[in-house]
């Protein structure tokens, strides 16, 4: 993965799809360096997010292997970007709930999976402040889940080790048949 920060203007980048190795990766911290670079970052990860779409994006998901979320919930159906860098979990509730997740980066793929029903989490602005958000419901498990992206974790390493295979080996197939039916231009 890429450490700097050198987007192509213009063009969206691609979400990166499972077996992809750089999903597996952690992350590094944002430092100093990459500050005047990062607005620009964020704004093309909402962009690709905003067109897959989806609700949260990591840009690990993009080839970019730095500690970067994304997440839009779209409350009342209106835009509310969050930026959160370098984020860190500061402390999750005893009470877990289970709901279904997908993954931009699993397309098509959905399961449940467990995890604390809410959370603090510490990060940076992109202006540098120091903030925390507390969450629950829907913006926990995908904080949480993005979280898990800066450290090369998928939504299906919390299930099963056969719900797992299923899940993956039933995209592998999406994926294969997919290709197959691109016909070569002659």
């Amino acid at each position: 993965m890429s450490d700097a920060i050198d987007l192509p203007l213009g063009a969206l980048p691609e979400i990166l799809i499972v077996p992809d190795k750089r999903l597996r990766v952690k992350a590094r911290r944002i430092g100093t360096d990459d500050r005047t670079n990062v607005a620009r970052l964020a704004e093309t990860m909402l962009g690709v997010m905003y067109k897959a779409p989806g609700i949260g994006l990591a840009a690990p998901q993009i080839g970019v292997s730095l500690r970067l979320v994304v997440i839009d919930l779209a409350p009342d159906g209106a835009p509310a970007p969050m930026v959160m860098i370098n984020p860190e979990i500061m402390r999750v509730s005893h009470q877990l709930v289970s709901r279904e997740e997908g993954c931009l980066s699993l397309p098509g793929q959905y399961a449940d999976v467990t995890r604390p029903a809410e959370l603090v989490v510490a990060f940076e602005s992109v202006t540098g402040k120091r903030e925390s958000v507390e969450a629950d419901g829907l913006l926990a498990a995908c904080i949480q889940h993005e979280i898990d992206h800066l450290d090369g974790v998928l939504f299906v390493d919390h299930l099963s080790a056969l719900k797992r295979n299923i899940l993956l080996r039933k995209l592998a197939k999406e994926q294969r048949d997919k290709l197959s039916a691109v016909k070569p231009v002659r």
